[in-house]
């Protein structure tokens, strides 16, 4: 039997699921409304990128080749912003954009559900988090019982290691008696090492039916989170090894966010990476004064594939960067 391939300007997801999108989007503004969170809107194009080492912005450039702008990796910085002139809880459906990133769970523009909660932290915003995607989810299919695991529990649990104390080359080494394959350009290099542990071994842990909450990662990870001590007051809700949202106990220290942000470039230097000035209206609002506000990115599309069972991004998506 021959199978047919659907042509080139047709979208890769079914009809069916498009509708699903649909009534999921539809949920989750409904859960947003019943909590008080007013749906905002703020410019997909933007004047900074991001110094993160971990991502790369899209410049859109003019007909005559100077730079107008870079196509926004996150609603973040505008969004604090707003918080920051007075704003109350918030949120946000829309299109972010990130430079090579594609595969079977990644496309370069991806649909994002980003929202702030005035006056709670980092635990309490689990417990948001965890009542929408089961809003989202649990009409579809069922989802089992949530756990939450520290980062240094689900590393002991794992490779019986303290990723807050080992040493780096103890790390190293306890990777390759995993049988892992490390490049030797990140054998000295922590956070890489601990990322690839993370992606390769302790995420594959967890439980394939319901959502893990992995929080309290190390301070040096806090990207835009407060630390406290050790650690960062950061979450990451999973879906068995795929990772789902992305949360923090914001940090309102503009003094600190700047010193992060030159470390970032710092880094991108020593990686070969091109260099990103930061967004220095941000900084301003957060020394104009933060509320204080816990924080999430939600990955709308990979939560749609949890929903109806998919194994690509393409699946769920109209058109992805090849069809675009």
């Amino acid at each position: 039997m021959t199978h047919s391939v659907a042509p080139d300007w047709a979208p890769a997801a079914s009809l069916a699921t498009l509708r699903l999108r649909a009534r999921m989007l539809e949920i989750a503004r409904a859960h947003f409304a019943a909590t008080g969170a007013l749906e905002v809107e703020t410019p997909v194009m933007v004047q900074a990128g991001v110094t993160d080492v971990h991502l790369e912005s899209l410049e859109v450039r003019r007909a005559d080749g100077s730079r107008a702008g870079f196509l926004h990796t996150s609603p973040e910085y505008a969004m604090k912003r707003l918080l920051a002139a007075g704003a109350p809880d918030i949120y946000q459906v829309c299109r972010v954009f990130r430079e090579g990133e594609r595969g079977r769970r990644h496309n370069p523009e991806f649909t994002m559900i980003e929202w702030y909660r005035l006056g709670i932290d980092h635990h309490a915003l689990m417990d948001d988090v965890e009542r929408l995607l089961r809003a989202l989810i649990e009409p579809l299919r069922p989802v089992g019982a949530t756990r939450h695991v520290t980062y240094s529990d689900a590393f002991r649990e794992t490779l019986g290691i303290d990723p807050l104390e080992i040493p780096t080359r103890e790390l190293h080494s306890a990777l390759l008696a995993r049988g892992l394959d490390v490049p030797e350009s990140v054998a000295d290099e922590r956070d890489s090492l601990l990322d690839l542990a993370m992606a390769t071994l302790v995420a594959a842990r967890f439980t394939s039916d319901a959502i893990t909450f992995l929080h309290d990662f190390p301070a040096s990870q806090a990207a835009l989170a407060q630390v406290r001590g050790p650690v960062a007051s950061r979450f990451e809700a999973f879906w068995g090894e795929l990772e789902l949202a992305n949360g923090f106990h914001e940090l309102g220290d503009a003094a600190e966010q700047s010193r992060r942000f030159d470390a970032d470039r710092a880094e991108r230097a020593r990686r070969g990476q091109p260099d990103r000035n930061p967004d220095l209206r941000f900084i301003a609002a957060l020394a104009a004064d933060l509320p204080p506000c816990a924080g999430v990115a939600l990955g709308f599309d990979r939560t749609v594939m949890i929903a109806i069972g998919a194994n690509s991004i393409d699946e769920v998506i109209a058109f992805p960067v090849e069809r675009a």
